[in-house]
């Protein structure tokens, strides 16, 4: 409803002029400023009547969102500000709600943006129409075919990045319902000649430079292919690459496309290699010999290629490489065959590539269509959109560019036909007064171009068919004779005198004025490229390819179907082509979209003044405005009109109540517009100049203004009025709540000093009931007390003699029981802490009680010391029994024992596991390894340390290299008889083994540890538990040691270390070694 509310017109918020047929003056200077004012405020679409004129931006533009989408769907064409979408949403909903078929025509030079243009029709189109999933299948189809003709069928220019380099017209069809059901696409020559040569600056169809950017090396590798684009003569280097442009990103589009379109996996893999055989086709080279004959003959210089493209087709090499060098003609029973020299043979290379990549290409829109084309038989609406080259002015205008301008030329005469025809209608339609419109009829240059007796193309054609020598010169010589008179050919050499010494017109040339301009063609190449003549002999090769697809695209290579007569030639096809899509175009209504490019830049926000003049004049512009407001300038429904303009008379404002039509004419009578200036008709009204319209909107403009400032008058009383009532009874609702709240507090106040009375005389009466129950107490306790006292002598009197013989011992038990009593009592309250380290214990309060106290002690330490061993974990029990073990061995015997006490046994020091720089130690040890650690190994001969890795496991004691980590020595637990260490305060121990075992061979080892009680204590509880032996722990600062065959003493003496924590070891001599401690 919010959409609907707020209406809006192409004449609001107008940047310079919406529609230019309202353009006052009209002429070149001020359609130009129009459309350049326009394009500063990013305003790229201006109307003339219904042609919508798009300027190419250069940059995206946030006009194409689903949102924008929406704000155009069945809205009146001038509702809006100007848009492709109005254009395309008016053409939809005629197909759709009046049932008439449309087309779409989308002209203008290359790089304007006509391919951009029809997408954003196709996609509008697809956004605004029905959904479903067979519906939405068929969209999709349709706009994925656009991918894939671009990859094969558009290229880079110098004058746009992605110039469609063929013509497009494609019939989407649509069912009662307006929703899609298919399409069929019809193309129009494609530019073939590119495949092989390319102008500078310029490059190949896309798809060569996705295939190498974007293939995998498997698929490249399958396709015999190299991603250097260098290695290819038929890819142009200087522009090989695009900015802004990723082919290896648009060829995984185009495969999803392809997929998505309906291609199967082999199909897409047999055009991949036919792209494949192309571009190897240019890399064959001929080089001249010379037959015994004395004719010339060419020869293939490398026949790698040759081979790789035979393995890619699937054709003989020799049948290939034979057609390359001969040519044979038949002629009724007779065959003839010639050699063909290098320049023949490179022609016949180049035709094969160019007539390879243009039937590809058919056989892809045919393809295409197969898949897209309506499955229903049902009657169909039609949609056309045309994408078809522009009309071209380059430097050298070739066969090529004749061609596209003779097919502007006739898409022209169709528009100008069928503006002036529409005009007609209209007109006719309303009961308006025709007036005949003066218009240039460009017929005449049509009928020079495709006249069947004397036109250019039959003068081409018969030039192409008749017997003798012919070449482009003759040609030339054909036209100056033929059209020497005609008014809008020129050529140097005809027989019109005044363009004899005209040097701007070389000789080998000839000069049509078309409604565009001038256009200079180079007759060189105008015969071979109407030929379009492949040797049969290619023809007969490509067809015996075993590749099923290279042979269907060459059917006239069959020898049961040989057929001599010529075949047609590009220029008939052409124009036969350019006939039906005429046909086609006139029986649809036309909608127009004018495509201008603002600069040669390619590049934002530049408005080249003189281009944009150019392409004004040649697509006729001025003159389409001059058609469209010939009669009249401006038309618009009655209802709309009274809408828009009832506020300027009092009797239409605010409501009219009648007809629009007598609202319309009461309007104007009451703004005394002249009758000449406007005419009714049946549903519209027409207003002659644009200057009414104008003098409408300023007097709409003023007479907003003034209700916009009644409307503000108005709300600002209303507003005041409003906040004074608003004043007033908020007033009175907050005197009511203060005297509401004014009475409660006074009413609290009472009610507070009530309770306050009614408690002190609660009180009062409380107090005095008290003290007269306290009384009563008093006196009961009294006589209680008396009473007690006097049973209790009467009492003892009658039995003091029965207690009087066992007395003491009676009170001796009780007193005893008593003192018990309370002695655990208070040492209920006086229990020290649970830790079992606390050593407190409450003083004993009487001597009898010694041994019980005592006993006491003992059991609650037992008790406390218990419930902390039930806290630890396996883990922990390990850890202190290991720690017991510890003190049980080396307390009061070792020196160094106190200060290893606090430490924790870790056990693997060195975290082997972890460690990269010991996986080989890690990968040769299997066991569970209880200590890794760095120890000094004391050498035998001379007393000096070196590091090792001390590793301690279940059953081995294994020593390793610190660096490397490869073991040096392995001692099984069953070799160990004993350590021996000192009593000081130094980690030196020594390892005895077993006399005669193998790990005892150089003798017993001595190492000095940071870690000696540790290492000790995991030793001999390892030792124990795997031998179920004790280890002798020897502590003695003189003890033997087994060197080899000798006993050697090993005494510990008072000195200073050297090496930090290193005891310092001398050899005194074979018996004797001393090692210094601190």
């Amino acid at each position: 409803m919010a959409k609907m509310e707020v209406k809006t017109s192409l004449l609001d918020n107008m940047i310079g002029v919406g529609d230019m047929v309202l353009l006052e003056p009209l002429n070149e200077e001020t359609v130009i400023n129009n459309l350049k004012k326009r394009f500063d405020h990013s305003e790229i679409y201006t109307y003339i009547g219904s042609v919508v004129i798009s300027v190419n931006p250069y940059r995206s533009l946030p006009i194409y969102s689903p949102e924008k989408v929406e704000d155009y769907r069945n809205r009146n064409f001038y509702e809006l500000s100007p848009h492709i979408f109005a254009l395309s949403d008016e053409a939809y909903r005629s197909l759709r709600d009046q049932d008439k078929d449309q087309c779409i025509l989308i002209t203008g030079e290359s790089g304007a943006g006509k391919t951009e243009a029809s997408k954003l029709v196709m996609s509008y189109v697809a956004a605004v129409c029905g959904k479903g999933a067979e519906v939405n299948q068929v969209k999709e189809q349709l706009l994925q075919s656009n991918p894939v003709l671009e990859a094969f069928g558009n290229a880079k220019t110098v004058r746009n990045d992605n110039s469609s380099r063929f013509g497009k017209y494609m019939d989407i069809e649509f069912d009662f319902k307006g929703d899609p059901l298919g399409g069929v696409i019809s193309n129009y020559l494609l530019e073939k000649s590119r495949v092989v040569k390319q102008p500078r600056g310029e490059r190949n169809f896309h798809v060569f430079y996705q295939l190498l950017s974007g293939g995998s090396e498997e698929l490249l590798n399958k396709l015999k292919l190299e991603r250097d684009f260098s290695r290819y003569n038929y890819l142009s280097l200087d522009s090989a690459k695009v900015n802004g442009v990723d082919d290896a990103a648009n060829f995984r589009t185009v495969r999803n496309a392809m997929q998505i379109v309906g291609f199967m996996d082999h199909e897409a893999e047999s055009v991949l290699e036919v792209v494949a055989a192309v571009l190897k086709l240019g890399n064959i080279e001929f080089k001249p010999e010379s037959r015994v004959n004395g004719l010339d003959e060419s020869k293939i210089k490398d026949k790698n290629e040759l081979k790789e493209i035979c393995e890619l087709t699937g054709i003989d090499q020799s049948v290939l490489e034979r057609a390359f060098s001969f040519r044979t003609v038949e002629a009724k029973q007779e065959k003839v065959s010639t050699t063909l020299n290098v320049a023949q043979a490179y022609y016949a290379r180049d035709a094969l590539a160019k007539n390879l990549y243009s039937r590809l290409f058919s056989w892809l829109v045919n393809r295409i269509n197969e898949s897209i084309k309506a499955q229903t038989k049902v009657r169909k609406k039609v949609m056309g959109v045309l994408d078809i080259y522009g009309f071209e002015i380059f430097e050298d205008n070739s066969f090529e560019q004749f061609i596209i301008n003779y097919c502007n030329e006739k898409l022209q005469q169709i528009f100008i036909e069928l503006t002036v025809k529409e005009e007609q209608e209209e007109y006719i339609r309303e009961g308006i007064e025709w007036t005949h419109i003066e218009y240039f009829n460009n017929a005449i240059i049509c009928d020079l171009i495709e006249n069947n007796t004397n036109g250019i193309l039959a003068m081409l054609d018969e030039e192409c068919l008749r017997p003798g020598t012919v070449t482009d010169e003759t040609f030339l010589e054909k036209l100056n004779q033929v059209c020497a008179t005609h008014q809008h050919f020129e050529s140097r050499m005809s027989k019109c005198s005044r363009f004899l010494n005209d040097t701007s017109l070389p000789h080998s040339c000839f000069r049509i004025q078309h409604y565009a301009g001038k256009v200079l063609y180079q007759v060189e190449g105008f015969v071979d490229k109407n030929n379009d003549l492949l040797y049969r002999d290619l023809s007969q090769a490509m067809w015996k390819a075993s590749h099923a697809l290279i042979k269907s695209l060459f059917p006239e290579g069959n020898p049961a179907k040989i057929n001599l007569k010529r075949p047609p030639t590009a220029g008939s096809q052409f124009k036969a082509s350019v006939a039906t899509l005429m046909k086609n175009l006139q029986t649809k209504n036309p909608n127009y979209i004018r495509c201008i490019k603002p600069n040669d830049k390619k590049a934002a926000h530049i408005f080249n003044e003189g281009l944009v003049c150019h392409q004004i004049r040649y697509l006729g512009l001025l003159e389409n405005v001059r058609v469209r407001r010939a009669g009249y300038a401006f038309r618009q429904a009655y209802e709309p009109c009274l809408e828009r303009y009832k506020m300027l008379c009092k009797q239409t404002w605010p409501h009219w109540k009648g007809p629009a039509r007598a609202g319309v004419e009461v309007l104007f009578n009451e703004l005394e517009i002249p009758v000449e200036e406007y005419s009714f008709g049946r549903s519209k009204i027409f207003i002659r100049n644009p200057r009414t319209l104008f003098k409408l909107e300023d007097l709409r403009k003023q007479r907003l203004e003034d209700l916009a400032t009644l409307i503000q008058k108005i709300y600002r009383g209303w507003k005041c009025r409003t906040h004074f009532l608003l004043m007033r009874k908020s007033q009175i609702v907050i005197a009511a709540w203060y005297r509401r709240y004014a009475q409660q507090k006074r009413y609290q106040q009472i009610k507070s000093s009530a309770l306050v009375i009614q408690s002190y005389i609660r009180g009062w009466k409380a107090r005095k009931i008290l003290q007269e129950l306290k009384h009563q107490k008093r006196c009961q306790e009294a006589a209680t007390t008396i009473a007690a006292y006097w049973h209790g002598t009467q009492v003892r009197r009658e039995y003091r003699k029965f207690f009087r013989a066992n007395a003491g011992k009676k009170i001796y038990e009780f007193t005893l029981q008593r003192i018990m009593q309370k002695y655990f009592l208070e040492m209920k309250n006086k229990v020290p802490s649970l830790s079992p380290i606390d050593k407190n214990w409450p003083s004993r309060p009487y001597l009898f009680l010694d041994s019980t106290h005592k006993e006491l002690k003992r059991i609650f330490h037992l008790w406390r010391c218990k419930k902390y061993r039930d806290q630890f974990t396996d883990q922990q029990k390990l850890i202190y029994e290991e720690k017991l073990e510890a003190s049980e061995l080396f307390k009061d015997k070792k020196a160094l024992y106190p200060s290893s006490v606090g430490q924790p046994f870790q056990g693997p020091y060195l975290e082997i596991n972890k460690n990269p720089k010991y996986k080989k130690l890690k990968d040769a040890i299997e066991e569970k390894i209880i200590i890794a650690e760095v120890v000094n190994k004391i050498n035998r001969a001379n007393g000096k340390s070196t590091n090792r890795i001390f590793l301690l496991t279940n059953n081995n004691l294994l020593l390793a290299d610190q660096k490397s980590g490869q073991i040096k020595s392995e001692v099984p637990l069953v070799d160990v008889t004993k350590v021996s260490m000192s009593s000081q305060n130094d980690g030196f121990f020594a390892i005895h083994l077993k006399e005669g075992s193998e790990a005892a061979s150089k003798g017993d080892f001595l190492f000095s540890s940071d870690h000696l009680i540790e290492m000790a204590t995991k030793l001999y509880r390892t030792t124990l538990s795997q031998t179920k032996q004790k280890l002798n722990i020897e502590i003695s600062d003189e003890f033997l040691v087994q060197f080899r065959q000798d006993k050697v003493c090993v005494k510990f003496i008072q000195g200073n270390q050297k090496n930090g924590s290193v005891p310092t070891c001398k050899r005194k001599n074979n018996r004797l070694l001393e090692v210094a401690v601190p």
